[in-house]
């Protein structure tokens, strides 16, 4: 527990489930204590092992931290920027409020309303910042480089899984529609017959209300008889390994908020196929690190996996760029430096 007296930057979570803001909240906390920034959480649903102030400590926020004359009031869902303006223009609390928005779509008008009444807005990508209607900084979400990294070990390879075949393409995530699981496994059933050193793998929890649409896919991977070369493995207890296990990733997603999932995939060394959903696009140098394609079509998805799938050393080649696209611009570090900017400009101003 921290003393409140010496937090300068809160960020509360008031979300109990557990959501891509959760996430970033989680890995990014620890690197900016780490660089000697005052920050604490606030609310359910978070490890013990951050720093964390109670929801009783908010009541004294009336008294500014030591050397400070404000703190920052960091969030990132409505329900965290509406305590923030209660606080600050309702119990006139010496706050900065600002807000981290990774809405690939028009807010609403409530939403809206609650931004502008913010003190600084920061984008997760160019498309997020495109639907926003108040200044803002474009800071796109980074990954642990440490965490995700290239193979190591032979548990880094396909011959550790016991699956068949000599290349590995995976997607991973909930199964459900909107993360285009189905998208994948179509192209699987079409292209897999004509290339057999592959085999692909499904690693994602289907929730009960999917149930039907996992079993769909499941009976359209019989159907085909692939049932040994497309495999549905559930959730895994540590997707890290499985990254470094494949040749190819795909990110089929309809439609994402930000989507981590290409850059923990190229921090892995390996290639990437994504559709153009959250900031898919903005992270992949096409020809380069991999392709993205309009989120949806089916064609484009499959035609983009076949020439990886005819041609491994390509994949090996993008595997590589991508794993060098990735230190050079999406370290966790450069994010947590980007935001430090933002905080020393509220707590001064």
């Amino acid at each position: 527990m921290e003393d409140i007296s010496d937090v300068e930057i809160i960020a509360p979570n008031f979300k109990r489930r557990l959501s891509g803001v959760t996430s970033t909240i989680v890995q990014l906390v620890p690197v900016q204590r780490a660089r000697g920034q005052k920050i604490a959480t606030v609310g359910p649903g978070l490890p013990e092992t951050l720093p964390h102030v109670r929801l009783s400590d908010l009541l004294r926020l009336h008294k500014p931290p030591r050397r400070r004359r404000r703190r920052v009031w960091h969030a990132r869902r409505n329900i965290e920027m509406l305590p923030g303006l209660f606080l600050r223009d309702i119990l006139r609390m010496p706050l900065k409020l600002l807000f981290t928005s990774a809405a690939q779509r028009r807010h609403s008008g409530w939403t809206r309303f609650l931004i502008s009444k913010m003190d600084a807005v920061i984008a997760t990508s160019s498309r997020s910042g495109s639907f926003l209607q108040v200044p803002h900084t474009v800071i796109q979400h980074g990954i642990d480089l440490d965490m995700f990294h290239p193979p190591a070990t032979p548990d880094d390879t396909i011959a550790a899984t016991g699956l068949p075949g000599k290349h590995l393409i995976g997607c991973f995530g909930r199964v459900r529609h909107q993360k285009g699981t189905d998208l994948f496994v179509r192209a699987m059933v079409e292209l897999l017959p004509l290339h057999p050193d592959w085999t692909a793998v499904v690693c994602g929890r289907v929730t009960t209300e999917h149930r039907a649409f996992g079993e769909e896919l499941e009976n359209l991977v019989k159907s085909a008889g692939l049932t040994d070369r497309i495999r549905f493995m559930g959730e895994v207890d540590d997707i890290k390994p499985w990254y470094r296990r494949l040749s190819l990733y795909i990110a089929p997603s309809r439609n994402e908020g930000f989507g981590l999932t290409p850059l923990e995939a190229m921090a892995s060394t390996t290639a990437v196929v994504s559709s153009d959903a959250g900031a898919y696009e903005e992270m992949i140098v096409p020809g380069q690190t991999g392709t993205a394609v309009p989120a949806g079509n089916y064609e484009a998805l499959r035609d983009a996996i076949r020439p990886y799938l005819a041609d491994p050393d390509m994949a090996a080649r993008h595997a590589q760029n991508g794993f060098e696209h990735v230190h050079a611009n999406f370290a966790i570090e450069r994010e947590a430096s980007a935001i430090a900017a933002i905080y020393e400009k509220l707590l001064n101003d």
